[in-house]
């Protein structure tokens, strides 16, 4: 096989490609070497007349490199690609494209070839213009009894469960949650206009996958080539040494002159001195490139500030945010984006500081934060008093909250803390609180707040355990009401992002994106009382599932650790809530306003709701980030 030299800078790239130009341009074989004449044509199927770079039948393998092979079987071309096998569907040697299909795929969806497709870059890619991704996950253990959704199918490939799904455009490829948790799951791209044709008919799944996709391929070593048709020669490729070769008749051509050392003697000079100058231009580009995006960032942030007006919150000093931190002794909590320390205002007021780290981001989440809480006023939502943004140093200040995050009062398998146990009122108490917070952010302010992050490292807890909503570095402002935010790639922490976050496939991203997460954080509320009692390792191996089958024995309340018929009913009631706020479709999830009139009233008028039929993917350890005040995104 070819060596793939690897390109770390664009300097080295440069280097090498003079070096390895001066060595030689062409490799022989033995003097005793009998050549056939790779003038001679492939055919295989609907592939006609097939030359440089394709070998296969009587077109010899030295007539092009070993990547570019084709099989003929039964009369179908098949192209073998990092040890998985492609029907190629056909070939357009002026535009250089291919299409190709898995062959493990073909007529069959079910493989045990349980790899993505992938192209090595030297040789082909993929058009993105053209095709688009489908992620489908094999051994899938579904409990769910009811209609299978229009993306499940039957799958026999010695799996631990038959159950399989595929969803279009590229996912998570964490193992999915229950009562869907999958084996493993892979990529395969189709056409873009098969995957709109198979959004209108789910049965069209096989021959989405048999249609294939568009790739590219490169002519290998194209300049030694052109010089090699010149001299009327023939290009092959030397598979001993892994050099091109020019093929004339029954010998080989020589494209280099008889002054050999002097080609190498100069371009070896060329070399040397392009390599000056590159790296001259390099360091001063990068040196530019910091300069304008500093310069950049702080025009961003002052006019974003100037815009505020006079809402905005106080601006300190770095000076004077190293004083009331008492230059920064008391770290309380440490995240991605920076480490968070206790502090003192002048006035005795306790402060938490949370100062980031000048290597993460490029402003954009910090201006998000002091843009989003710096308009909030709820007692639900955490305070910011003030900010510093000065030379690249950025803090935001907030309230104290001395109990810390919710994280530490769940999510605790096996702990010997007893003490870090709520009382089921209290942490029925904060689920609506952190209900009512998010229906202000969505409904009580001016403008929309998304904040795409809740999880138990962004509820604070005060003195009385009031909840206060958090870490608003990934929010995003809407202006309309019933808007369908327009988001790139993915926000939030896994296991509590919304379905449509990471895929469109389930609908647009919105304010039920949240209500989603707070179904998941509810959820981790009441099942840390079974983690705590009976050792369970990881939240996916009791939700949904274990809830609904305890649901339906009516033995829920009683297996997360309820006692008295009011902890029962209060239980239960946060139970049905966050289930339903877990739909898998965000039209089928209630409001946060609907969320805390459910959590308010009577029992009795609560339904149980569907089982959803997709969980988003968990969260591994270490996924998340530890924090007891304002927590950093993980």
């Amino acid at each position: 096989m070819r060596p793939i030299f690897l390109s770390p800078s664009p300097i080295f790239a440069i280097f090498s490609f003079f070096f390895l130009y001066s060595v030689g341009l062409t490799r022989s074989f033995s003097s005793n070497s009998n050549l056939s004449n790779c003038t001679k044509t492939f055919n295989c199927g609907s592939l006609q007349n097939l030359t440089y770079p394709f070998t296969g039948g009587e077109r010899p393998d030295y007539c092009g490199p070993p990547e570019f092979h084709i099989n003929c079987v039964d009369d179908s071309p098949e192209l073998t690609i990092k040890s998985l096998s492609y029907r190629v569907l056909a070939l357009d040697s002026v535009a250089q494209t291919l299409s190709l299909a898995r062959l493990d795929l073909w007529n069959e969806t079910c493989t045990h070839e349980l790899l993505n497709s992938s192209l090595p870059s030297d040789f082909f890619s993929f058009r993105s213009e053209d095709n688009v991704d489908v992620t489908i996950f094999y051994g899938c253990n579904s409990s769910n009894t009811g209609p299978k959704p229009e993306n499940w199918f039957h799958c026999n490939n010695n799996q631990t469960s038959n159950s399989a799904y595929y969803l279009i455009d590229p996912v998570p490829l964490d193992p999915i949650m229950s009562p869907f948790r999958c084996a493993i799951g892979i990529t395969v791209p189709i056409f873009k206009i098969t995957a709109a044709k198979l959004l209108g008919d789910r049965s069209l799944f096989k021959e989405a996958i048999m249609g294939g996709f568009n790739a590219s391929y490169m002519n290998p070593h194209i300049d030694q080539c052109n010089k090699c048709l010149n001299v009327n020669g023939q290009c092959g490729f030397d598979s001993d040494s892994n050099q091109p070769i020019c093929v004339c008749g029954n010998r080989l051509c020589s494209l280099g002159s008889n002054s050999r050392k002097w080609i190498i003697g100069i371009s070896a000079g060329v070399s040397g001195t392009i390599l000056i100058i590159v790296c001259g231009i390099h360091i001063s580009r990068k040196t530019m490139i910091f300069f304008k995006k500093y310069e950049s960032d702080e025009l961003d942030f002052e006019e974003f500030i100037k815009n505020y007006g006079s809402i905005a919150p106080k601006r300190y000093s770095y000076s004077n945010v190293k004083k009331m931190s008492n230059s920064f002794r008391d770290q309380i909590g440490k995240g991605g984006y920076g480490t968070v320390y206790r502090g003192e205002l002048p006035d005795g007021l306790l402060v938490a500081v949370k100062v980031l780290s000048e290597s993460k981001g490029n402003g954009e989440e910090f201006i998000n934060e002091v843009a989003s809480i710096g308009r909030t006023s709820h007692v639900n939502v955490v305070t910011l008093l003030g900010f510093c943004y000065e030379k690249g140093k950025r803090a935001l200040i907030y309230e104290y909250m001395p109990n810390g995050s919710l994280e530490k009062f769940i999510h605790k398998p096996g702990s010997s803390n007893e003490s870090c146990r709520l009382e089921w009122e209290t942490l029925f108490d904060i689920a609506v609180g952190i209900a009512r917070g998010l229906q202000y952010l969505h409904r009580g302010c001016n403008t929309r707040i998304l904040h795409f992050d809740i999880k138990p490292q962004n509820i604070l807890l005060d003195n009385d355990f009031c909840p206060k909503i958090s870490d608003f570095g990934l929010a995003k402002l809407c202006k309309t009401r019933e808007s369908i935010v327009s988001m790139l790639g993915t926000r939030g922490t896994a296991g509590y992002i919304a379905p449509e976050v990471f895929s469109r496939n389930f609908g647009g991203v919105s304010h039920k994106s949240d209500v989603y997460s707070y179904g998941m954080l509810v959820l981790d509320m009441v099942g840390a009382r079974k983690n705590l009692n009976s050792g369970v390792s990881h939240t996916s191996e009791m939700f949904p599932h274990y809830i609904y089958r305890d649901l339906e024995l009516d033995n829920d309340a009683n297996s997360v650790g309820a006692i008295s018929e009011e902890e029962k009913e209060t239980t239960r009631k946060m139970i049905l809530v966050s289930l339903g706020c877990i739909q898998t479709i965000p039209s089928d999830r209630p409001s946060m306003s609907k969320v805390v009139e459910m959590l308010e009233g009577p029992l009795h008028s609560l339904m149980i709701p569907p089982q959803p039929f997709l969980i988003t993917p968990t969260k591994s350890a270490g996924e998340s980030v530890t924090s007891s005040q304002p927590s950093e995104t993980a």
